[in-house]
């Protein structure tokens, strides 16, 4: 007989309402009000919401000015990364208390592997609350967790019980849990696909169970073949402790939309050098610029050039962002400018961003 587990016991991690939690934990009179981190009510985008705010509509990724019409009492609050990386510092400290295999999605989420574990619980469950009550005690802030075999349904399950709860999913559970669930539900199932889940009849996991490889496929390519799967409970990917960059990049978002060419060109050349130094931190270099732009519309637009030698001098990323900015003329005022580099010279798994500034 083996030692070995049958399955994989995996938590997956999620803290509520991180950024704003942070700021209401940091200013007891923000406690118990509509917050918004980033974005204002003329400019941006919010970061993240209080549950004070969402319970009006307000969520990350939407406009401030939207934020602002759905909540007309929201507070604006400046985001403040660094306070939050030393907040999330603390908290991944806790995890590898329990587990070396630990795969950070963001700052504030993350996959453990608890199916051999430091503290010798056997019961992933138990530990999970075990840690959700340390991140409370020790940091001040809650967390949601999910627990099952394979992190695609315990990421679903840490969403079911938010705030400040956590669901388990057992393996004899895990079929029945994913043909009832509603397919926007599924992890990686966007709004797109959702509406297009439905023009095709499914709704539910067990209307997706039912549709063939073939099927899902034709309809959905590479992804068919993942919903397939999925649904039916396989999903074989393991927790990554050390996940390597496929691209670095340095964005930024303007006060007032930019038309003019020179005035692009003059805050391209600001984020190539924030990019440059990131570059030089993590010893990266790449032959793939890409330029992104994001207009007044905020329909969004990239181009790419790749180069026959590697690169990560601010001068040369600079020149061929020019040669990509005068590619062709820009269809409105941009609201957003950004530069990423990819192919880059060591294998890669998850994208470093930086965000300049939150414009309010």
């Amino acid at each position: 007989m083996s030692d070995v587990p049958t399955y994989r016991k995996i938590i997956h991690i999620d803290m509520d309402a991180f950024y704003a939690s942070v700021e209401q934990m940091d200013n007891p009179d923000l406690r118990g009000k509509p917050i918004a981190v980033g974005g204002s009510e003329n400019r941006g985008v919010v970061a993240a919401a209080s549950y004070e705010a969402r319970k009006f509509g307000v969520r990350s990724a939407i406009s401030g000015m939207q934020a602002k019409r759905n909540c007309p009492q929201l507070i604006f609050v400046r985001p403040r990364f660094d306070r939050y990386k030393e907040i999330s510092n603390k908290i991944h400290k806790i995890f590898h208390e329990y587990t070396d295999l630990v795969e950070p999605l963001s700052l504030d989420e993350a996959y453990l592997d608890v199916t051999i574990n430091k503290k010798g619980n056997p019961s992933a469950s138990l530990l999970a609350e075990e840690i959700r009550l340390r991140i409370f005690n020790e940091v001040g802030l809650t967390a949601s967790a999910g627990i099952s075999v394979n992190k695609f349904v315990a990421k679903i399950a840490s969403d079911y019980n938010k705030p400040n709860g956590q669901k388990t999913v057992n393996p004899d559970e895990m079929i029945a849990f994913l043909e009832e669930l509603p397919i926007r539900k599924f992890y990686g199932v966007g709004k797109v696909t959702t509406e297009k889940m439905y023009q095709l009849g499914v709704f539910t996991g067990t209307d997706l169970k039912s549709k063939s490889l073939e099927f899902l496929e034709k309809h959905f390519g590479k992804s068919g073949t993942f919903y397939y799967h999925v649904v039916r409970g396989v999903h074989n990917s393991e927790v990554k402790s050390n996940r390597i960059t496929k691209s670095v990049a340095a964005e930024h978002t303007f006060d007032v939309n930019l038309s003019s060419e020179i005035f692009m060109l003059e805050q391209l050349e600001r984020i190539a050098i924030s990019l440059e130094r990131r570059l030089q931190k993590h010893k990266i270099s790449g032959k793939t610029v890409t330029l992104k732009i994001k207009y007044s519309d905020f329909t969004q637009q990239t181009r790419s050039k790749t180069l026959p030698y590697f690169i990560a001098d601010k001068n040369l990323i600079l020149e061929t962002v020019k040669e990509l900015l005068y590619q062709e003329r820009m269809k409105d005022s941009v609201r957003l400018l950004g530069i990423s580099l990819s192919n880059l010279n060591t294998e890669v798994k998850k994208a470093i961003v930086v965000q300049l500034k939150f414009e309010f």
